[in-house]
């Protein structure tokens, strides 16, 4: 007994085989997403003060700074695959859904793109 129907055995047609790999890659973003924010709180909390020159001290630190490009990327990879599940269960027409989801993709690695980038200046020590 089969539970597809009579036009999909004829068509072949059928999963995608995509669902289970964006939930795995969700599920496992949120799981790095739990310790990288534990360490990123109380990481500044544990600073002797606020000030611009003890975070730009603290951020000049490698692990500090490895562990912020981290917790950026992370974080827009697990932003953009919700959004994406979002966009394509509520936007109706193919093409409306389409082009929102090339303008997240875009909007998400352009941010992503800019977290490392003032993270790298910042614990490089560049110049504004």
């Amino acid at each position: 007994m089969s539970l597809r129907s009579p036009l999909g055995k004829v068509l072949g047609t059928g999963s995608a085989k995509q669902g289970v790999h964006h939930w795995w890659a969700q599920r496992l973003t949120s799981v790095a997403l739990v310790p990288l924010s534990v360490w990123f709180v109380v990481s500044l909390l544990s600073l002797p003060s606020h000030d611009h020159a003890t975070v730009v001290a603290w951020m000049g630190q490698s692990w500090t700074a490895l562990l912020l490009v981290l917790l950026v990327l992370v974080g827009a990879w697990h932003s953009q695959l919700g959004l994406r599940v979002v966009v394509e269960d509520y936007v109706h027409g193919a093409p409306v859904r389409t082009v929102t989801l090339v303008l997240l993709m875009f909007a998400h690695v352009l941010l992503a793109g800019a977290g490392v980038v003032a993270v790298l200046r910042v614990a490089l020590g560049a110049a504004p």
